[in-house]
């Protein structure tokens, strides 16, 4: 099974609003991983995404990441060497700019218990959000690729929705 070659530490990347921590969350409930949604880590709860001091959200994520089993998913690139020394399995999710920025209309506008969700918090529409989705998003998928082709534990590429759905379906796994 695809999964199961995976390992026991899997780490998901995307885009924004790519399905991360819904694909995390049916991988955890299939495999009995315990799930981490960095966002948590790096947000405080009851709050409207403000971040938590750089070392607190450090410490959190390298405690985190020592356990023997995970699935994991967000991106922050300032621990993401430490994390991909400890996966032994690797997600990339990569889907376009246009359906990041639907799903995150979406979600801000209509999902009130959304996976990943901050606790607390409320997911409203920020141009500092857009800006990262339009933007920045697009300068981070070079590198995105060139880190695919450079990590060597097993991983898989999801381009588009129907790549996505194809991997839920073969693999079994429950929205």
């Amino acid at each position: 099974m695809i999964l199961d070659g995976l390992g026991p530490r899997i780490c998901i990347l995307g885009p924004s609003n790519s399905g991360k921590s819904t694909l995390a969350e049916a991988i955890g409930r299939a495999r009995d991983l315990p799930l981490v949604h960095l966002d948590q880590l790096y947000h405080l709860p009851d709050t409207d995404w403000q971040p938590r001091a750089r070392a607190e959200f450090v410490a959190l994520h390298d405690a985190a990441i020592e356990a023997p089993r995970w699935v994991m998913d967000g991106n922050y690139s300032g621990t993401l060497p430490q994390r991909l020394s400890r996966a032994t399995g690797f997600i990339l999710l990569d889907v376009s700019t246009t359906i990041s920025l639907f799903r995150y209309f979406r979600r801000s506008w209509f999902e009130r218990d959304r996976r990943g969700a901050l606790e607390g918090g409320k997911d409203s529409v920020k141009w500092s959000m857009i800006h990262h989705i339009a933007v920045t998003t697009r300068s981070n998928r070079k590198r995105y690729d060139e880190m695919f082709a450079r990590v060597s534990v097993p991983k898989v590429m999801l381009r588009t929705p129907q790549e996505l759905a194809a991997f839920y379906r073969e693999t079994g796994l429950v929205y």
